[in-house]
């Protein structure tokens, strides 16, 4: 086995604290002394050790001259943990293998340094666009301080998302409706619109473990017996709205548990880039738009979206009156499009789920 092969092996185990490790990136490290792995781990949740330091704790031999394989370069500095690179350092490893470097600048490249320094050999870069894509999120965030977005809707072939009298249930199939259901368990937050909320009433809850909704409601229209209140804690449930919102029904809500999110308004809107700001400081670092097509349709105007999902049926409703399934563009000049790149399909029941990035 090579380096590409042992880093294979600790991408996958980053991969397992996928659901748990926001706002952290996901890590994972592998061990190897005279060509066999003899260690490995990975971070398993925000605030517990990190993948190296349960590499190193899971194993009692003798660790001199052997080789660290690790995704993402290990923290410098003292966070919720104690800084890696002084573990490393200590445990008489002699060669570190980097995915590669750390985005958050209170490390990066300052452990690669300091690992030189003592004389320790650094590789950087193995199967650094795969460990890249993996924390995409977080890098992110941690660049911009701005959360991950990413717009998912299900629409005909002709991009309906219901008939022109709202019916729509259902448009894709039970295959595709369980898949979506099961993405939401790898975002901290899902966001709708009122509209959505008010025609289909959804639930909005994920499988395997409890996250955000928050509801964008300029006025507070949203009524108390919505179902996504329902099977969740009610701090969990945040309004974006604005200062046009009943103060009634804001103290209604907040009475109930709900959080309030007064937001500056843009176009007698909420400010969405002034929200996703709002969300990102409290760590909540990716984000799943479920709709509707007003939604949407104003965080790729805003160029907020970084990723978009789009699940086809093999249906046409063929009315211009149908409800579209991203509104609110105003495109006039085909130059002026939303572009996307890095385009990839599979098929998922009878349905094409395409998944693409904003050029």
């Amino acid at each position: 086995m090579n380096d590409l092969d042992f880093m294979k092996i600790a991408y996958q185990l980053a991969l397992k604290g996928r659901l748990t490790t926001s706002p952290n990136p996901m890590v994972g490290a592998v061990i190897v002394k005279n060509g066999k792995i003899i260690t490995q781990g990975f971070h398993h949740h925000r605030g517990g050790p990190h993948a190296e330091i349960i590499a190193l704790e899971k194993t009692k031999q003798n660790l001199k001259g052997a080789k660290l394989y690790v995704t993402l370069e290990p923290c410098f500095h003292f966070g919720r943990t104690p800084p890696c690179v002084n573990a490393i350092l200590q445990s008489g490893i002699k060669e570190v293998i980097i995915g590669m470097i750390d985005p958050n600048p209170m490390t990066k490249g300052k452990s690669i340094a300091k690992l030189r320094k003592a004389g320790v050999k650094v590789k950087v870069g193995v199967l650094q666009d795969t460990l890249f894509q993996m924390n995409e999120s977080f890098v992110k965030y941690i660049k911009y301080k701005m959360p991950f977005i990413v717009a998912k809707t299900a629409q005909t072939l002709d991009g309906k998302i219901a008939t022109r009298t709202g019916e729509s249930q259902w448009i894709t199939s039970a295959a595709s409706r369980t898949y979506a259901h099961d993405l939401r368990n790898e975002f901290d937050a899902i966001l709708v619109g009122i509209n959505t909320v008010l025609k289909d009433n959804p639930g909005l809850n994920a499988t395997r473990k409890s996250l955000k909704k928050i509801v964008v409601d300029s006025s507070l229209r949203i009524p108390l017996s919505a179902k996504l209140f329902k099977k969740t804690k009610a701090q969990d449930c945040l309004m974006a709205t604005t200062q046009k919102a009943s103060l009634k029904k804001r103290v209604l809500l907040e009475k109930r548990g709900v959080e309030i999110i007064v937001c500056p308004q843009k176009n007698n809107k909420v400010d969405l880039k002034w929200l996703l700001k709002e969300l990102a400081r409290r760590e909540m670092v990716k984000i799943l738009i479920e709709g509707g097509g007003q939604v949407i349709g104003s965080a790729l105007k805003e160029k907020l979206v970084d990723k978009v999902l789009v699940f086809i049926a093999p249906k046409i409703i063929g009315d211009q009156g149908a409800v579209s399934s991203i509104d609110g563009l105003k495109t006039v000049q085909l130059n002026r499009t939303v572009n996307l790149h890095k385009l990839t399909y599979r098929h998922i029941g009878d349905d094409l789920l395409l998944e693409a990035y904003i050029k």
